[in-house]
């Protein structure tokens, strides 16, 4: 492979066939959130949802959430992609598809989804494709992936109500962001987890268009 086709390669999904392989064993943090001591990786209470955010750097996106009233835990892991049960490093060479995601557990009934996808689309430019500011790859594009055909329904028309938001605030740039239905999150490395609460000065990426977005976006 050339220089340039791996170049390239970074800004471009791959093909199932030239997808890292990975592995069967998974990533598993070994402890509780740092912040608030719920565990990452559940048992969650029945009365929580899940939604996963791809908004670039997940240090930073991952800090927003966990902030917000109603969300129970947090946790930054990888999706979308192809490659099982991926490592940071892999992620990062653009051959496993994945982007770097934050999965917000929450409850609905304090916290609506559709005050999340505000949250989303207020917080970065999902309009850069393959990049968020100065972080370029396939793992830094913009995503929101849902487990149910409703919350499927609401991210898109939440997708389209900003993308007028944004043509109303001079931004004429098309939203890039990926909207799937999906359900597996492969959980990254401890270090990763709550990064910012652990290194307060460490890097944060994070910012949005300056577009603000209506109110009850996307709520049915």
């Amino acid at each position: 492979m050339s220089f340039m086709t791996m170049l390239s390669k970074k800004f471009s999904l791959p093909e199932k066939g030239e997808a890292l392989p990975g592995r069967t064993n998974a990533i598993q943090p070994e402890g509780p959130h740092f912040v608030n001591g719920n565990p990452l990786m559940g048992p969650y209470p029945e009365n929580m949802e899940t939604v996963l955010f791809g908004m670039g750097c997940f240090w930073g996106a991952e800090r927003i959430f966990w902030q917000l009233p109603g969300v129970y835990v947090t946790a930054v892991g990888y999706a979308g992609g192809t490659t099982q049960n991926p490592t940071y490093h892999e992620t990062c060479t653009g051959r496993t598809g994945h982007t770097e995601a934050v999965l917000v557990v929450y409850d609905p009934a304090v916290l609506p989804l559709s005050d999340l996808f505000k949250v989303f689309w207020e917080n970065h430019d999902p309009t850069q494709g393959m990049r968020q500011g100065n972080d370029t790859g396939t793992q830094y594009r913009s995503a929101i992936y849902v487990k149910t055909p409703p919350a499927l329904e609401q991210a898109e028309q939440s997708k389209d109500a900003y993308q007028v938001a944004l043509k109303h605030g001079g931004v004429s740039a098309s939203i890039t962001t990926e909207i799937r239905q999906l359900s597996d999150f492969f959980f990254a490395e401890d270090y990763h987890q709550q990064y910012l609460a652990k290194n307060p000065a460490g890097y944060c990426g994070i910012g949005g268009t300056g577009v603000a977005c209506p109110t009850a976006l996307g709520q049915s």
